[in-house]
């Protein structure tokens, strides 16, 4: 029996905030997780004029066919495209890339375990391991069927905050999301032998038909997410749910390069410019760093940094503890002490008290930082240029930023100082009543969703097939994915539904090339 239905935007979200408070320590402080040089005058007009939106589409621009800078992989395209290292990294690190791989892959176990290095799984987990999630580096999807597990998906779960203290933490950025009482910030729908699971998710679909023009037809699928069979009493009944596929991997430590100033540059929280799109930033606090800081990942950018969103997936995917969430027992509330009196993994002796200890986490980010883009494919093709355009014209650039230059950084050399072209602005932007979770975080409300990176974007289904795209995975192709977008993107939906068939195709055929 479904305890709790909730369909996409079945509530209204709040209106977008059109101011943004950006905390001065992000404002006037260099980002603390890179050590950049200072660029100098004659670097950031060298910089605004090679990011410059093109308007030659007669062929290819320069580096374009390298949308990760000279850490773009040339290899091959098969399955194995998106595990891929930077192409720039220095020999002495390759095995740096391979050790953290084998723990991204490894498959943990349940304390105890003879197998010590690879104990401590949950007892709550939605995932044995990272891979798990992010099926071959690329993107999860949802279930294929009933019988289909629900591993590359989960629901986040949260409450509205009810105190002036919760609210005043979370306008300060100290906190992004109150967690649900009993369940904590994610349902977790698998537990250890002895401790019972949080519940099972449960989506149903119905499809609705789009016209577009020249006779040509679409349909979208609708979904509606539940709880069945929760296994600690019931929800909160303001529980607010928000599913989630493991997003593609490539990329991150170059998107974690970018100067917070330059994300910030591209903000228009008052939509300034009058273009109906307004860009805002959302901010975390970073217990690594102990400092609010610009979020750039998950898809609501909750998360600053690689190193903690590792570290949140490690605790809250998995369960296992790490030195940014060092309790033994993942997320298990005080509602569910059979789950915190389990056995857990940490050993004092070899793993600095923790599950996986500091090195480990380091391994894993790295690695994380350096799985690579791959190369574009076919950019001068004529029908891909035509494309290129017609995103252009369209005025999708005006949230998907074609192009950053990275900081020049002193302990990166694969991230540094690179031309980089992921095809997002890595900010905020209402996205309309049909993609609406209901759901708020940090400064996000329950409507905004951080721009989505598209490079690699056209491998989707070379890596996992078939591909699915969005936060839930419910688009079934890249038209389905445009077709969704509405609140700031609605006049480039809108063109795109009546735009001549020939010109909507080539802007499909230039996503599938990126």
């Amino acid at each position: 029996m479904a305890v709790l239905g909730v369909p996409q935007a079945a509530s209204s979200p709040p209106p977008p905030m059109t101011t943004v408070d950006i905390p001065a320590e992000v404002a006037e402080q260099p980002d603390p997780h890179l050590s950049a040089v200072p660029r100098t005058k004659a670097e950031r007009a060298r910089i605004a004029a090679v990011i410059r939106p093109t308007t030659d589409f007669t062929r290819a621009e320069e580096y374009e066919v390298r949308p990760g800078g000279a850490a773009t992989t040339m290899k091959q395209v098969n399955r194995d495209i998106f595990s891929q290292s930077s192409a720039n990294m220095p020999f002495e690190s390759e095995l740096d890339f391979k050790v953290g791989n084998g723990l991204f892959r490894k498959i943990w176990v349940s304390s105890p375990s003879s197998t010590r290095a690879s104990d401590g799984l949950g007892p709550l987990f939605n995932a044995r391991s990272c891979q798990s999630c992010h099926i071959k580096d690329g993107r999860g999807h949802p279930p294929a069927g009933e019988d289909d597990d629900r591993v590359s998906i989960f629901l986040r779960l949260s409450v509205p905050p009810r105190t002036d203290e919760l609210k005043a933490a979370i306008a300060a950025h100290l906190l992004t999301v109150v967690p649900e009482p009993s369940y904590g910030g994610q349902l977790q729908d698998l537990a250890v032998q002895g401790v019972p699971a949080e519940g099972r998710m449960e989506i149903g679909y119905r499809e609705m038909a789009v016209a577009l023009s020249d006779g040509e037809m679409a349909s979208l699928r609708v979904p509606t997410y539940s709880i069945d069979d929760p296994g600690y009493g019931p929800l909160d009944p303001e529980v607010m749910l928000s599913p989630r596929v493991a997003p593609a991997m490539i990329g991150l430590g170059l998107l974690e390069a970018v100067p917070a100033r330059d994300i910030l540059a591209n903000a228009d929280p008052n939509d300034a410019d009058g273009d109906g799109i307004s860009g805002r930033p959302n901010f975390a606090f970073s217990p690594e760093f102990q400092r609010v800081m610009l979020g750039r990942f998950g898809w609501k950018a909750g998360t600053p940094t690689v190193r903690q969103q590792s570290a949140d997936a490690f605790a809250g995917d998995m369960g296992i503890s790490n030195v940014l969430h060092p309790a033994g027992y993942g997320e298990c509330t005080e509602a569910q002490m059979a789950c915190r009196d389990a056995p857990d993994g940490a050993d004092a002796d070899d793993r600095d008290g923790f599950e996986i200890d500091g090195p480990g986490l380091d391994l894993v980010t790295f690695y994380s930082r350096n799985l690579a883009v791959p190369a574009r494919r076919d950019a001068d093709d004529p029908t891909v240029l035509r494309g290129k355009q017609v995103f252009n014209d369209t005025g999708c650039i005006a949230c998907h930023t074609p192009k950053f230059v990275t900081a020049r950084l002193t302990d990166r050399p694969e991230q540094s100082f690179q031309l980089i072209w992921p095809y997002s602005d890595l900010l905020l932007h209402d996205m309309g009543p049909g993609l609406a979770d209901g759901r708020p975080e940090g400064a996000a409300n329950g409507s905004e969703w951080r721009t989505a990176p598209l490079w690699g974007i056209g491998l989707t289904a070379t890596v996992d097939e078939p591909a699915h795209f969005l936060h839930d995975g419910r688009a079934r192709s890249l038209l389905e994915a445009v077709l969704w977008h509405g609140g700031e993107a609605e006049a480039q939906k809108q063109a795109v539904m009546t735009m001549p068939k020939p010109d909507r195709d080539a802007l499909i055929r230039f996503l599938e090339s990126l």
